[in-house]
């Protein structure tokens, strides 16, 4: 009798400690599938029930902002970009999760610093994306790896209807690695904390850039005018194209094309200061400041966030983990290893409010840049860097 109650204790005390956490998340498909398998996995562990609410990716943010502070938000928000991270810090509505995570070995350094502002954790990174190189290895068998055999192969596979390589140059954030490369940055990052007074988009370095993206359509001939990431990747999945700058988001199609490619990061551009080092976007998960539920919604980041359950995530939507032992369990998948280097290799892209002031001038000095042979670098962009500052004030 004794141990019988003592059976009833534990199962009560189990059902009282207990706790539900609600997850607001914009997936769809088979990755809410997986969601909800996580869910389900985790109510099993812990005895805490998981209830998953979708959300328009676009509305979660300021739904977060205004319903947080009445207590009317989720515990957790899986997953937003950390271009909002700053924004929502800011706000007072998400909780650094240092405390919660006691070991971040396993992830990739670019995401960790990706989701930390102010110098702490404000988000679990969950998955990341970069760009890099595709290339059609019938027609470039193996990556050039300098930028000398890149322009040979390149030239080599550029004549009547073919392209030896192809990219957006009019696209800032698609060009960011040669900037990065050159020694240009948008704000002075020391020691993690970005400096919004310090815009390093018109140095000399940045002028240096955009003068490589000048001779890769007038000098070197490779990219014709007009054609944009939509031109580029239509090229390269009908076989007429044999290097291509795009993202993990054109591979399904690539995959159709039943085009037999590898994938490489940019090669150092000639006289550049530095290696080659593109944007990297990062998703993560978010804690509401206001939550009442912390350490177990916590607990449910972390399991989402763990490497089985990153490979998992990866099977159901073809997301690059930033778990780098999850990456070595894909190792077979080249969109993994591939997108993986380029994202270890990457610069996060700035997670502060103000890089909303930067993308319009910028955007407009990298198309002008192109525009038409030797133009004034350095005069296009004092004048994008003059509106940038003046815009953040």
């Amino acid at each position: 009798m004794k141990k019988a109650l003592t059976v009833l204790s534990l199962a009560l005390l189990g059902q009282a400690s207990a706790a539900t956490i609600t997850v607001w998340t914009h997936f769809g498909d088979s990755e809410l599938a997986w969601l909800r398998t996580q869910a389900a996995q985790f109510k099993t562990k812990t005895g805490n029930t998981v209830n998953i609410v979708s959300v328009p990716f676009d509305q979660i943010p300021d739904k977060l902002i205004q319903s947080a502070p009445k207590g009317q938000g989720p515990d957790l928000v899986t997953t937003l970009p950390q271009d909002r991270l700053g924004q929502l810090a800011a706000a007072g509505v998400i909780e650094p999760m240092d405390k919660f995570i006691t070991s971040k070995t396993d992830l990739d350094r670019t995401a960790v610093s990706a989701m930390t502002y102010g110098g702490k954790l404000f988000g679990l990174p969950m998955f990341a994306e970069a760009v890099a190189v595709v290339y059609n290895k019938k027609l470039v068998p193996s990556a050039p790896t300098t930028w000398n055999a890149f322009l040979a192969a390149a030239q080599k596979n550029t004549s009547s209807g073919r392209y030896g390589y192809l990219a957006d140059l009019s696209n800032a954030y698609m060009q960011f690695g040669i900037v990065s490369a050159y020694g240009g940055y948008v704000f002075k990052n020391t020691a993690g904390t970005l400096n919004t007074k310090d815009v390093g988009l018109a140095n000399a370095g940045a002028d240096k850039a955009s003068a490589f993206l000048n001779d890769l359509r007038y000098k070197y001939n490779l990219v014709p005018e007009g054609v944009d990431g939509g031109a580029a990747k239509s090229a390269f999945v009908d076989g007429r194209l044999a290097m291509f700058l795009t993202g993990p988001w054109d591979m399904g199609d690539i995959k159709k094309a039943g085009i037999d490619y590898g994938i490489m990061t940019f090669p150092t551009p000639p006289g550049a200061s530095g290696k080659w080092s593109p944007f990297v976007g990062v998703q993560g998960t978010m804690l509401n400041a206001y939550s009442k539920n912390k350490a177990a919604a916590a607990l449910f980041a972390k399991q989402i966030s763990s490497s089985d359950a990153q490979v998992a995530f990866n099977k159901a939507g073809g997301r690059i983990p930033v778990s780098l032992s999850a990456r070595t369990k894909l190792k077979a998948d080249p969109v993994v290893v591939g997108f993986g280097k380029s994202i270890s290799a990457g610069t996060p892209m700035p997670n502060v409010p103000q890089m909303g002031a930067v993308w319009g001038p910028w955007s407009n000095a990298i198309a002008q840049s192109v525009q038409k042979p030797g133009q004034n670098y350095s005069q296009i962009l004092d004048k994008a860097v003059q509106e940038i500052n003046s815009n953040i004030k």
